[in-house]
């Protein structure tokens, strides 16, 4: 090992178990290995299409993982641009490396770290961005694989465990096998600050790459070892070519090459293992994967896919619908994403080497988005991993001061507005979640609320954020007050009744942003006028915007802790009702952008379902009696804005699983339309059965009779046998366990959730 080696962990031994069964025993145990034989024999899995998403503005990617893994091991076009977030676009044609870092459906571009590259023979050093052509009819995909044979005959298929990738590489036969580690790759904002490249022995190499950009410190080691012996180990920096190692330049970037003797078609492995900690650690990582037999691995971890589908199986006779599901099901476990070793360690942004008292680190918390829908579907789906990634938040709190914004590599890049791992903590701690410390959740959440940065100190000082202080003012007052209520509701459960007071105050600060002679919540400046001109169409970008990627139409309706509230300053109900209309059906579905964000998307009037502040709109019907409408709304949008193809599977940014959890929800038939609330809103099934394998270890089944496209609306409800009359579900009941039966027609039933004791708080 070269020197400067970083701390290297101990080992850990590994224990062998047999355990001898009893005849009696064994036939006591053989119907609960049939019974799980049962649960994986649907095959849940072949209804996942990688590529839903990877086209259009979706920016997902194609390439192979495991639930929550550290690597994400997929290809990478070589095109900068906001569709290319990902590293890959499905318009694209060519091919520049595959590389092991990969964010899914976020709206800025980052990662793509540690990108290899085949080539028949040595590829010039002073080529930047080496691409190679391929086309979709040599490529496939499936969960926790990825294949594609590229225009120069050289074909590559990968998979991967938690921290570790193996690619196979097959060939022509005649050619001068090479393998080229661009450290130097980067897209959209990401470039690399200092890299480099180790020979250990024959068969293994290991290094490093910083870089800066969405996040502005980024920091992985790397190992990986081939299956066959490199021949010769390049290093280039700066255009020159070495065959011996580099000296050691501080802010320098170098890249490697390996060259192989001809392997006379046999294929060549390669293992690529990723840590935040060490190159030692990394290498450890590498026995993740125990050899070379890529179709175990292949298996493995399509058998981790498959144990997620299990949690929610759902029968129909319409594959498309299926595979719409089964692929947003799988999209919600894309992030966050392990960033700890698999002892717990990891090094944080800060260079600080830290180890969570219990589980893993995790990265990657893109919360203004996943805070809607995400993170309550992992209170049911998720209930052991959810506790390490609520425990990921305060460990972050710990180190920085304050709760992630949007974390990512462990760096707060504030990207986006509001304190929004309150609304998920909030709800975790009335979950009552096992293993979170609800008073230490509850002293970071507000740690956040009297933060000194954000705009929080003007919110507080003037009840709402004067826009003549602070950008995005609407969308930062409406987010703020909705945290507040979540900090309130906290309070509460603590028995903290002047905070709850004080945070229930705080969340009437939409209220002040009000214009009833409008009728839109709009920004106010410092001195109490209104800011003019005012166009409720805008949807400009910048600092002058009152909004962020969005206009008055839609943020106006975010106030999902207090809808009825919402509805009094309408003047009615029905008033609210109209209003409501207005935003789906009477409206043009034409933004008036300036410099506005391209997020704004999926539009139905100026309802906005291609970006999250949208999400919970068409649920706010039931709030004020009318859940009929919301059953036509949600039908709707489940109909024309998910599709089973890459370049229309979703109507913007996939958003790190947002946007495929309200699918998975509403699809299923509720909604948590307020996130912190425990209430699931009913909506409009599509299935006709859904099996729910709950925390509580009890199923939930949903069955849904006279279901057909054009039966959108409930007609009754049973639970248990029982007549069920409320609109919603709340969280405590579904655990519970039981039968939930929708029946379902063409003609709305304006009676069911009529009555205001059915309505949702």
């Amino acid at each position: 090992m070269a020197s400067n080696n970083l701390f290297i962990p101990g080992h850990t031994s590994q224990v062998s178990c047999q355990v001898f069964f009893s005849r009696k025993a064994a036939l006591l145990f053989l119907p609960l290995f049939l019974c799980s034989l049962a649960g994986f024999s649907q095959n849940l899995v072949k209804y996942i299409d990688p590529f839903i998403g990877t086209g259009g503005h979706g920016h997902t990617y194609p390439g192979a993982t495991v639930p929550f893994g550290m690597v994400q091991v997929s290809p990478d076009n070589g095109t900068q641009g906001w569709d290319w977030c990902s590293g890959y676009n499905y318009g694209d044609s060519t091919i520049a490396g595959f590389s092991h870092l990969h964010l899914s459906g976020t709206g800025c571009g980052d990662w793509c770290d540690i990108s290899v590259m085949p080539n028949n023979g040595l590829i010039d050093d002073k080529e930047d961005f080496f691409k190679q052509k391929f086309s979709h009819k040599n490529e496939s995909a499936s969960p926790g694989y990825y294949s594609v044979k590229l225009d120069n005959g050289i074909r590559i298929s990968l998979t991967a465990t938690e921290r570790c990738a193996l690619h196979k590489y097959e060939f022509p036969v005649g050619a001068d096998p090479v393998l080229r580690f661009e450290l130097s790759y980067a897209i959209n904002w990401d470039s690399t600050t200092h890299s480099r490249i180790w020979l250990e022995n024959d068969s293994t190499i290991t290094g490093y790459r910083t870089s800066t950009g969405w996040a502005n410190v980024q920091n992985i080691f790397f190992a990986a070892r081939t299956s066959q012996h490199i021949s010769k180990f390049y290093v280039y920096h700066n255009g020159t070519h070495e065959q011996v190692g580099q000296e050691d330049e501080n802010g320098a970037v170098y890249n490697g090459e390996l060259e192989f003797k001809d392997l006379a078609g046999k294929p060549l492995y390669l293992k690529v293992a990723l840590s935040s900690v060490s190159r030692e650690a990394a290498i450890k990582a590498l026995g993740e994967i125990k050899d070379w037999n890529f179709a175990k691995v292949k298996k493995d971890a399509a058998g981790k896919w498959e144990q997620e589908m299990d949690k929610l199986q759902v029968k129909t006779t319409n594959d498309n619908m299926k595979r719409v599901f089964y692929t947003a099901l799988y999209h919600t476990c894309m992030a966050p994403v392990l960033y700890s070793d698999a002892d717990g360690r990891y090094r944080n942004a800060k260079g600080d080497l830290h180890k969570m008292k219990k589980g893993q680190r995790y990265t990657v918390f893109s919360l203004w988005d996943t805070f809607r829908a995400l993170n309550p579907l992992f209170t049911i789906t998720q209930p052991g991993r959810n506790t390490d990634i609520l425990n990921s938040m305060l460990a972050f709190c710990d180190e920085n001061g304050l709760l992630p914004v949007w974390d990512l590599s462990t760096y707060e890049t504030n990207c986006m507005s509001g304190y929004n791992a309150v609304p998920v903590l909030a709800d975790a701690v009335l979950k009552n979640t096992p293993g979170l410390d609800a008073e230490t959740a509850y002293a970071d959440m507000r740690k956040s609320a009297f933060q000194d940065i954000r705009g929080t100190q003007q919110y507080i000082k003037y009840g709402y954020l004067p826009q003549d202080k602070e950008g995005s003012s609407v969308a930062i007052t409406l987010g703020y007050a909705y945290d507040d209520w979540c900090i309130a509701q906290v309070a509460k459960k603590l028995g903290k009744m002047d905070d709850y007071e004080l945070f229930t105050k705080r969340s009437q600060a939409y209220k002040l942003l009000f214009d009833p002679a409008t009728g839109f919540i709009r920004g106010k400046n410092s001195d109490g006028k209104w800011v003019e001109p005012f166009d409720p169409y805008n949807t400009s970008g910048g600092r002058n915007s009152m909004y962020e990627e969005g206009n008055a139409w839609q943020y106006t309706f975010f106030v999902p802790h207090d809808v009825r509230g919402l509805a009094a300053e309408f003047g009615s109900n029905d008033n609210f009702i109209t209003k409501l209309d207005s935003l789906f059906f009477t409206t043009s579905n034409t933004a008036h952008f300036e410099d506005g964000p391209p997020d704004v998307s999926g539009m139905i009037g100026q309802y906005a379902h291609g970006n999250e502040p949208s999400h919970h709109i068409a649920y706010m019907y039931s709030f004020v009696g009318a859940s009929w409408k919301t059953q036509q709304r949600v039908r709707y949008i489940i109909d024309s804005m998910y599709h089973d193809h890459p370049d229309d599977g979703y109507a913007g940014n996939e958003d790190c699983g947002q946007m495929s959890a309200w699918a998975v929800w509403s699809m299923m038939g509720f909604y948590p339309a307020n996130p912190a609330s425990g209430q699931y809103v009913f909506g409009s099934p599509v299935f006709d059965e859904v099996t729910m394998k709950l925390p509580s270890g009890k199923t939930m089944v949903v069955r849904t009779k006279n279901n057909a496209k054009d039966h959108p609306y409930i007609q009754s409800v049973t639970l248990n046998g029982k007549p069920y009359t409320k609109a919603y579900i709340t969280h405590e009941t579904l655990l519970k366990g039981g039968q939930l039966v929708f029946v379902m027609g063409q003609n709305p039933n304006k009676e069911f959730g009529a009555k205001k004791e059915d309505w949702p708080d």
